[in-house]
């Protein structure tokens, strides 16, 4: 949500913000707006003025005695006027502010210029390649040979984009959850946090996935919400509240479930699991002093890498340009795993700064020790990191040429000892 005071003030710098977006001159459409809502409550204010003459008027008649039939006709007259325009000023309110919800934050000056993918910057790489003496398989390739990996059956209960894991395989996803849970609660810093995972529109709204996102989300029969992210439940836990400058930041994490209807993706990696209407993702998010987002920012990137580092996954960090940064965020760092079985590198986690950008929809606010002055907090979000996606990474790069899976060493002892998955 952006400020209209900020736009008012600026609106020909708002309109050059917009345009590394692909949004044209929003500027006088919503200052217009708002002219309209200031107007109906500047004629609000000037009929209580008159209202309250009124008023005046008639108890000076009544303690002279004068007819005030009159008058209280007047009175009548503004009393329906008052009425409708208490009725227009929260419809003009609502009208201004879903205007300003549906565009994009501003983007960091750092982003660089760019229509999608393809103008994003590289900034490290980390991890060696692994020369494979055979050619190396894709994952679905690898789980169905094993017979782990079911993608008949889920179709069977639930349709396309669906997959049944089995066994060690099975097993295997789950070590994977709670390898990261840990990492991240005992050496990283965040509260492990248990969540729900149907919320109502405003805090779909408040994060950014309603209403822009509203086809790509499952919406159940009484509106409520199955969470895409984890971060819509994390992140407003502080909606409406006032935190003390001295808890900041706040990092909470959480294992979930969770729910894309993938409306835009029709064609897109249908085979296996890269892209499911159900997955399961370990989630960061930090609520934090406007002054520490940035290295905020950098340190969550960091917690990311760690675990694919811990893992041994060959990854790299791409900033991602004004095409591809996400409609919430200020920033966004991409890290991408290598996987053999198609040669390339594929997104397993995303960081972003989103700076005031959701606190201001969700009206989280700080105030410093011993101060009176209140301002929004900064959010950020990231994948630490998606649980399926990082499932594929290990089968496609620990892959064996007899079709076996070696575990990596940081998650057998979440395997009961096991150091490899073999066909039954």
């Amino acid at each position: 949500m952006h400020d209209i005071k900020t736009i008012r003030e600026n609106a020909s710098g708002f309109d050059k913000e917009m345009e590394r977006r692909g949004v044209k001159a929003p500027a006088a459409g919503i200052v217009g707006l708002d002219d309209f809502r200031r107007g109906v409550v500047a004629e609000l204010q000037q009929l209580q003025q008159a209202r309250n003459s009124l008023a005046k008027r008639i108890g000076d008649a009544k303690r002279d005695k004068s007819d005030t039939s009159e008058l209280e006709v007047e009175g009548s007259s503004l009393r329906r006027l008052m009425e409708d325009l208490n009725a227009r000023v929260p419809q003009a309110e609502v009208l201004v502010r879903s205007h300003l919800g549906a565009f994009p934050n501003i983007l960091d000056p750092e982003v660089p210029d760019g229509r999608d993918e393809s103008a994003n910057v590289q900034l490290k790489t980390a991890g060696a390649i692994r020369n494979f003496a055979f050619a190396p398989k894709q994952h679905f390739e690898i789980g169905e040979a094993l017979g782990l990996m079911d993608f008949a059956s889920a179709a069977k209960l639930a349709g396309s984009r669906f997959t049944v894991l089995r066994g060690p395989l099975a097993r295997l996803e789950r070590a994977l959850g709670q390898f990261m849970l840990d990492i991240h609660t005992t050496e990283h810093g965040y509260t492990e946090t248990a969540v729900p995972l149907l919320v109502n529109e405003a805090a779909m709204f408040g994060t950014g996935q309603l209403p822009k996102f509203k086809e790509d989300l499952f919406e159940t029969t009484d509106h409520r919400w199955l969470i895409p992210t984890a971060e819509v439940s994390l992140t407003n836990l502080v909606a409406q509240d006032i935190t003390p400058g001295a808890e900041l930041p706040i990092r909470l994490t959480a294992l979930t479930p969770c729910f894309r209807s993938e409306a835009g993706s029709a064609g897109r990696d249908v085979r296996g699991m890269l892209r499911q209407h159900q997955f399961t993702k370990v989630e960061m998010v930090s609520i934090t002093h406007p002054d520490a987002s940035g290295d905020e920012h950098e340190r969550m990137t960091r917690c990311a890498e760690t675990i694919l580092e811990r893992l041994e996954l060959p990854y790299r960090r791409m900033l991602l340009c004004a095409g591809d940064t996400g409609f919430s965020a200020a920033k966004t760092y991409d890290l991408e795993v290598w996987l053999p079985g198609q040669g390339q590198y594929r997104e397993i986690s995303s960081c972003s700064n989103t700076r005031a950008f959701q606190a201001r929809r969700m009206n989280a606010r700080f105030r410093e020790a011993g101060g009176k002055k209140l301002d929004f907090v900064h959010t950020l979000n990231g994948s630490g990191v998606a649980v399926g996606r990082a499932l594929i990474a290990v089968l496609e790069n620990y892959q064996n040429e007899d079709g076996s899976i070696t575990v990596p060493d940081v998650l057998r002892s979440y395997m009961g000892g096991e150091a490899a998955i073999s066909a039954s």
